[in-house]
């Protein structure tokens, strides 16, 4: 097992050395510059569509904002609390700015993601939308890709058994011990009864499910995370600062803080903000795929609001608290450090940060749990997915009872490794992303001129 772990770390390092985070940037940075930085521009009409109730009048399963919220329920996660604060501790403030660029990029990236999920969607046997990267390289590329899609379905559905539910069930169980004394196996049999009620409804009880946990966790998490900042207000113009400052110039050690160089900054940033916001790894489309929607362009509007909301609002306030009071000095680092910060800013705040990382978890646990059902469908086809749903519940009283040390190194190598696929097919069909949008925008602006002349006639 050793040797394994050693060579598992080896490629860990590959994978998520300078080619994946140059390619995951520049993919993101590519699209937004082909868009001319529409998903930034129009950020106000993502908001406006996701709340719009004529949006749901499409052909499709699930409402938009369900199918954004249950793309949320897998992308805000432990990421969101562990995986930031680890971050910073490796990378330094720094690590933050680089999280916020890669979102910024990644808003294109999740956008096309959705477009060309929805423009090559397909219609199973059970009248049921399917949809993802496995998908759009099958339909868009052509049949000389289809390996590349099976990869991604490969990759996809064994990824998802480590960062969609034995990583999300063991942070689950540990949180409840540690701030409530929970028992493990209580925790795992907990587990198991509510996620499997959920699933024997499929993505129309996930949806529903994640419609109503998703807006709530992250309120309520934002809303702690803003009393910690008013409380320290004064502080947050020296924390952007130095934010900002050690995104470009290495930060010397000092307290139980290591040290980190600016490359660190970078690498930790941007890995952890994928980890966090999946923008480039596949993962969203597939929930995004189930939509009902008039046309794929309106539905890559509001998927580019999971990046935004995942990274620039719940990811800035657990790096803002850990940068403002200091935590990152101290020699702590995930969830432990996350909510000794909390602790340290307003009573009882640890157990603020154990309540929103369960439900956080869980919701991630609901919502892998589709992109790996479909996953194992493209593979092997609708009988699969009962098979699935067993081994899936299967799976979380082991992680949440066992060391994971290996499944996290796993999972995260696997994560990358899903993301290459994807990457490939992001740029060959970026013309068709290109096309669609652009027609789409002569055609509003068509009906606009449309609508201009009838109001002008009337008078």
């Amino acid at each position: 097992m050793d040797l394994i772990t050693e060579w598992l770390g080896a490629l860990n390092g590959v994978v998520w050395g300078v080619p994946m985070l140059v390619g995951i940037l520049g993919v993101g940075l590519y699209m937004q510059i082909r868009l001319v930085f529409l998903p930034i521009r129009k950020l106000g009409t993502g908001f406006r569509l996701l709340f719009q109730r004529n949006e749901s009048r499409g052909e499709g399963q699930i409402s938009p904002f369900n199918a954004l919220m249950t793309a949320l329920s897998a992308t805000i996660g432990t990421g969101n609390i562990a995986g930031v604060a680890t971050a910073v501790v490796m990378g330094g403030p720094g690590a933050l700015f680089w999280m916020w660029m890669t979102a910024l990029v990644g808003m294109a990236t999740k956008y096309s993601e959705a477009v060309l999920a929805v423009r090559y969607r397909e219609v199973d046997k059970y009248g049921q939308y399917v949809g993802g990267p496995m998908y759009y390289i099958k339909n868009g590329l052509g049949p000389k890709w289809v390996w590349l899609g099976t990869l991604f379905a490969v990759f996809g559905a064994c990824a998802g058994f480590g960062i969609g539910n034995t990583v999300q069930a063991n942070s689950v169980a540990d949180v409840l011990e540690s701030n409530f004394g929970i028992n493990k196996w209580v925790t795992s049999v907990a587990l198991v009864l509510l996620v499997g009620a959920v699933l024997i409804g499929g993505i129309r009880r996930i949806s529903d499910v994640a419609g109503k946990l998703v807006p709530f966790m992250t309120v309520g998490y934002f809303g702690a995370g803003l009393v910690v900042l008013a409380l320290n207000i004064s502080e947050i113009p020296a924390a952007f600062s130095l934010i900002i400052t050690s995104a470009f110039t290495p930060v010397a050690a000092q307290g139980g803080f290591a040290g980190a160089t600016v490359w660190a900054a970078i690498r930790f940033g941007v890995a952890r903000g994928v980890f966090s916001n999946e923008a480039g790894l596949g993962s969203a489309p597939i929930a995004h795929a189930a939509a009902k929607t008039q046309n794929p362009i309106r539905q890559g509007l509001i998927a580019m609001l999971g990046t935004f909301i995942d990274t620039i609002i719940v990811c800035s306030v657990t790096g803002l608290t850990i940068v403002i009071m200091g935590g990152w000095l101290t020699a702590e680092t995930g969830a432990t450090l996350t909510a000794s910060s909390f602790k340290a800013a307003i009573p009882g705040g640890n157990y603020i940060v154990a309540i929103a990382l369960t439900i956080f978890a869980f919701t991630t646990i609901l919502g892998w749990s589709f992109y790996g059902e479909k996953c194992v469908q493209y593979l092997f086809g609708v009988k699969a997915i009962k098979v699935f749903r067993v081994l899936w519940l299967i799976a979380l009283p082991i992680g949440a009872t066992q060391s994971l040390e290996f499944v996290w190194l796993l999972a995260d190598t696997l994560n990358a490794m899903m993301a290459i696929p994807n990457l490939i097919a992001l740029i060959l069909l970026s013309p068709v992303v290109y096309r669609l949008t652009r027609d789409h925008i002569r055609d509003v602006n068509a009906d606009s001129i449309d609508m201009a002349n009838e109001l002008y006639q009337k008078k």
